[in-house]
Parts: structure tokens; C-alpha cells; sequence
């Protein structure tokens, strides 16, 4: 089980066809293993860090990928560290506060799941926003960023914004989730971006 750093017992169940689930209350006893929410397990000798943060995000509840303000700050879109970490799923919105850490999802319809990439950490693949999708994700999200100083007070890092978004990328997924309001704050943003 050492290639799986975060499983449950779906995960156990091909390797070991007949495993006693009790064993899992036992290793757990013995602290070998640490529950994590719902069926979801870690060894206690795993190096907890970011990115194992954002697989268990991807595991726990799925379909989803790591989005909004982790994704933005994973980016380096935003300045501040964020507490949690964020995702969006087509569930419905939930939140887990387990011992590792807090994890948030917001939902969003099966058409806009999309624009996510899978980035390669210690030889595991976590499902996270891509620049442009993390933005849009994030503005979709946030009514509260009608207006250009609401906007502004996000600090968005501009070189980082210059260098990692392609204005044509975001204009394209903007067309196809065809929302006005979205739009909208999408030019105000881009239009701070070139001034700035």
C-alpha cells in the first residue's frame, strides 16, 4: 500500500481481495494508520505537505479539482497563503474539517467542469485549475467582485498575471460559458491587468 498515499478500502479491496475491514479500527489502534474523513486513510509516517493536500482535496470527494483561491495562490496569482484547501465539484457544496486540514467545495454544473490540469508531484497526479480556469472559477464564485475596487483589493500579483494568463485562453472559456455578469468582471480584471 506504500504507492498509495492517501487510500480506502475500495483501494485494498484489488490488492487483497479478502482483507478484514476491521484490521483498518486495529492499524488505526496501533497508529499505524490516521483516519482522514469519511473512509479515507493516511499512514502516520507520510510527510504531510501541499501536495499531498491537494490529492486527498481530489480524493475525498470526487469528481473535483483543487480551484479558486488555493489554485490562484498555487499559481502565484494572489500574495496571501490560504487557509484550506478549495475546490469546486459538480456535488453539491460541502466542507470537511479533518485533522490535516480544511477542505472546501464549491459546486459547479457538469458543463463547467473543465480547465483543469494534471500536475505530477512525488509520482502522483493531482487535478488542479489551470491559471485561467482558477481565475474564472474563482470570479464565478465571487459576486462580490462587480466592481473595479472590489477587484482591486484582490492584489492580484500583475507579473505573475502578465507572465501565466493567455488573455485569448480566458476570452475563449469565457465564450463558452456565455454568462454576462461573469464577462463582465472578467474585462474589468483584464483591463486593471494591462494598466497596472
Amino acid at each position: 500500500m506504500s504507492a498509495f498515499p492517501i487510500f480506502s478500502l475500495k483501494d485494498i479491496r484489488p490488492i487483497a481481495p479478502n482483507f478484514y475491514r476491521g484490521r483498518l479500527n486495529d492499524w488505526q489502534k496501533k497508529g499505524y494508520i490516521k483516519k482522514i474523513v469519511n473512509k479515507y486513510y493516511i499512514f502516520t509516517d507520510v510527510a504531510v505537505n501541499e501536495p499531498l493536500l491537494y490529492l486527498i482535496a481530489n480524493k475525498i470527494y470526487d469528481p473535483s479539482y483543487v480551484s479558486l483561491e488555493t489554485a490562484l495562490s498555487y499559481h502565484g496569482l494572489i500574495p496571501e497563503a490560504v487557509y484550506g484547501i478549495t475546490s469546486v465539484s459538480t456535488k453539491r457544496t460541502y466542507s470537511f474539517n479533518a485533522h490535516l486540514a480544511a477542505f472546501n467545495y464549491h459546486k459547479i454544473s457538469s458543463r463547467l467542469f473543465f480547465g483543469y490540469n494534471l500536475e505530477k508531484f512525488n509520482g502522483y497526479c493531482v487535478k488542479m485549475a489551470s491559471p485561467e480556469k482558477a481565475v474564472l472559477d474563482f470570479f464565478y464564485h465571487s459576486s462580490r467582485l462587480d466592481k473595479k475596487g472590489a477587484i482591486e483589493e484582490m492584489r492580484f500579483n500583475e507579473d505573475s498575471f502578465r507572465e501565466k494568463i493567455s488573455p485569448g485562453d480566458l476570452r475563449k472559456m469565457l465564450e463558452y460559458i456565455d454568462n454576462d455578469k461573469l464577462t463582465r468582471r472578467i474585462n474589468i480584471l483584464l483591463k486593471l491587468m494591462q494598466n497596472a
